[in-house]
């Protein structure tokens, strides 16, 4: 089958052909249909995360938000058919039996696979999961809807869950690429005032288009002023992997406020201690998913309360793809296909 595998950090993925996976008889065997491309896929073929690096297969193929049909399953697979619309997410596998995974985080799972990282992921023909962890589609969603969803729609649906934000809560989106756009529908679905901020006029506008009440640019002076005016931000995501965004959104935050980190700068963030008890500020931060969370999105989506805007480009183009992400030139999400 054809692949693009990353066999050394910072070097281009290598399209070429591998040995279709089979499956175990617990796993299923997909035809991706779609796979997104994620920032973390990015972080990983560039060794943006040395606590990454030594987890990272080698060689690996790349990508966790896949989304096609089962093509092959194991002996004791019951719960999937031959021809499911089916996707797979960044938690690839988790034991279970952990703390973590016994008290509803197995997100948090001490002995978790890693599509992508540490199993081999969906910028590919085919790609092998266990079929406990493998989810169906629902109906009324292409693989290309869907796809981005897996990683994108479930973190920043997790991380709003979390903050507890509620109807009429004013809530800031930090960042509005493929994570961000998301993160402002779901925010209006939770009845939030949504205000989106971003140094592009054009995904300032894409936010807007999808609910926002107000955009703002991050780098026009009166920004902060302009947020403040209304009270300051209940609950602040972000979503883009830049230090300063974070600057920006912990001093958006009214007195109170969370800041939720979802974007994953390569550098380490720091905010004065002082501000952060004056203004009793809450920091969480959350990690991708649950499989529970990935069903409460996909079912918004099936709902019409939350589309993604996919672009498509075969697998051949993946470094291309990459390095257009690499210069913030991605509006929305972009979906590998074979």
């Amino acid at each position: 089958m054809k692949a693009a595998v990353l066999h050394e950090i910072k070097q281009p993925l290598a399209i070429e052909e591998v040995e279709r996976p089979q499956p175990g008889h617990e796993e299923v065997v997909i035809r991706v249909e779609a796979c997104g491309l994620c920032h973390s896929d990015l972080h990983v073929a560039d060794g943006d995360w040395p606590q990454f690096n030594k987890i990272v297969k080698k060689p690996l193929i790349l990508g966790h938000e896949i989304a096609g049909q089962v093509a092959q399953k194991g002996a004791t697979v019951r719960d999937l058919s031959v021809g499911d619309h089916v996707g797979v997410p960044w938690l690839h596998w988790s034991c279970g039996q952990c703390d973590f995974c016994r008290t509803g985080y197995e997100n948090l799972c001490v002995a978790q696979k890693i599509t992508g990282v540490t199993v081999d992921g969906g910028f590919a023909e085919y790609v092998k999961a266990p079929a406990s962890h493998t989810e169906k589609i629902p109906p009324g969603l292409s693989s290309v809807e869907a796809a981005p969803l897996f990683c994108a729609g479930v973190t920043v649906y997790r991380a709003l869950r979390q903050a507890e934000i509620r109807p009429a809560e004013r809530l800031a989106v930090f960042g509005i690429g493929g994570l961000g756009h998301v993160a402002v529908q779901i925010g209006v679905a939770l009845g939030a005032e949504v205000t989106a901020v971003d140094i592009s006029d054009e995904k300032l506008a894409l936010a807007k288009s999808v609910g926002a009440f107000a955009t703002h640019s991050a780098s026009a002076p009166d920004t902060l002023k302009a947020m403040r005016s209304r009270g300051g931000a209940h609950v602040a995501i972000v979503t883009s992997a830049s230090r300063a965004a974070y600057d920006l959104a912990f001093n958006s935050l009214r007195p109170t406020g969370t800041l939720l980190a979802v974007g994953l700068p390569a550098e380490n963030i720091c905010f004065a201690p002082i501000m952060m008890a004056s203004k009793e500020v809450r920091i969480r931060a959350s990690a991708v998913g649950t499989r529970q969370d990935v069903r409460e999105v996909l079912a918004m989506a099936a709902a019409g309360k939350v589309r993604c805007r996919v672009a498509t480009r075969p697998l051949e183009d993946a470094n291309e793809a990459l390095e257009e992400l690499r210069r913030g030139q991605v509006t929305g999400r972009v979906a590998l296909m074979p």
